[in-house]
């Protein structure tokens, strides 16, 4: 009896160790988590100026955006396609928020990492607006040198919640008979 009890604590603290480690095997350093917080917030300051050319440093030659429209390949023509939206729209508040749990390092060599979060923006046009936006992203990182920058950037607008919501009826309502 004492074999069995012994045996199923034992079980039950590895089951509980096991995804610890598996969780902190990948987490980046907190320098790591600084630098990247640092990408952010250039590319926060960045939208908010509607400046595309501060934009291009930030994403390696390679990179490719995804967005709402499709994949952009490439840093010259994302800093072309923002440079078209800035054209067009202005951003002001741009503010990235990574998850808690990111980033994560990517293989063994780690000069690879991989983060997600929310964004939030207001948007303004000649013909709109302010306009609040917000969405989620992932982007995945290469260290070159001693700097880290986008080599995949993937984000999507979060739709905002239909008008008609507040006139759902409750699932606890009877329905009138007529």
């Amino acid at each position: 009896m004492k074999t069995r009890l012994l045996a199923t604590l034992v079980g039950l603290a590895i089951s509980f160790v096991g995804p610890a480690f598996g969780q902190q095997k990948d987490s980046a350093d907190p320098q790591i988590k600084e630098q990247l917080k640092a990408l952010g917030q250039k590319t926060d300051e960045a939208f908010n100026n509607g400046d595309a050319a501060a934009l291009a440093p930030l994403y390696t030659e390679d990179a490719v955006l995804v967005n709402d429209t499709g994949p952009i390949y490439g840093r010259e023509a994302i800093v072309k396609h923002w440079a078209d939206v800035f054209k067009q729209v202005h951003f002001s508040n741009h503010l990235d928020k990574t998850d808690q749990n990111s980033p994560h390092i990517i293989g063994t060599a780690g000069n690879e990492a991989w983060s997600n979060g929310v964004w939030a923006v207001t948007l303004k046009g000649q013909n709109f607006g302010p306009v609040e936006a917000k969405g989620n992203w992932v982007e995945i990182y290469r260290r070159e040198g001693d700097t880290w920058k986008k080599r995949l950037d993937v984000w999507n607008v979060t739709p905002a919640a239909p008008a008609t919501a507040a006139a759902t009826p409750s699932p606890t309502t009877t329905p009138s008979s007529q």
